[in-house]
């Protein structure tokens, strides 16, 4: 959960809605077999910048700091529990060695030392499963976001495959056919547009 893992997760949720995104990416229940194996005449093709979207798009910089937020957190909170729990581990060994407990004491302390640990665990795997529910969710919606945006802007664009740019996934692309700019544009205006309407709601 730290913050790089945090990154890396959401950012292949944006390479994957790229890697499908194509010329006309609305569900069509009635296509015939004719019209999914009719090749387009012109390919047309575009790139976007995951990395881009990810630290300029405002709808993912903000969930990304909610996220980061909530990662420190937890991680804060186990760290506390777990100092707290290896203290009293060691404090419980040294007096044991001491002959400080009568024998019914040491294995109630014990008992209660591995509840502790037991309970700790419990905790820890609580937690980690609602961060990735956390995760889920805002990926859900940053893929729902970006899909709607890119559905809207390929009705003029009529591009035939808009691909994403990650690192070195691609070996080679010219810079004329990268439309990341007009990407973050578009999604940050319909963000602000949506958010706007949220408050006018309240």
């Amino acid at each position: 959960m730290t913050k790089a893992s945090t990154f890396s997760a959401i950012a292949a949720a944006v390479v994957a809605l790229f890697s499908l995104a194509s010329c006309d990416n609305s569900p069509k229940a009635d296509n015939s077999t004719e019209e999914k194996k009719q090749v387009p005449s012109t390919i047309k093709i575009a790139y976007v910048e995951v990395d881009s979207i990810m630290t300029q798009y405002e709808f993912c910089k903000e969930y990304s700091l909610i996220l980061e937020k909530k990662s420190q957190n937890i991680q804060s909170t186990l760290q506390q529990k777990g100092q707290a729990l290896q203290s009293a581990a060691a404090n419980f060994q040294q007096k044991l060695q001491q002959n400080a407990y009568t024998r019914e004491q040491a294995e109630q302390i014990q008992a209660s030392l591995q509840k502790q640990n037991a309970d700790l665990e419990a905790l820890q795997a609580r937690l980690s499963a609602e961060f990735q529910n956390e995760t889920a969710k805002f990926n859900e919606a940053l893929h729902d976001s970006l899909q709607n945006f890119i559905n809207k802007y390929n009705k003029d664009k009529k591009y035939t495959m808009i691909l994403s740019k990650s690192g070195d996934n691609i070996l080679y692309a010219n810079k004329g056919i990268d439309i990341t700019d007009e990407i973050v544009k578009g999604l940050n205006k319909a963000y602000k547009k949506g958010s706007t309407k949220k408050e006018e709601k309240k």
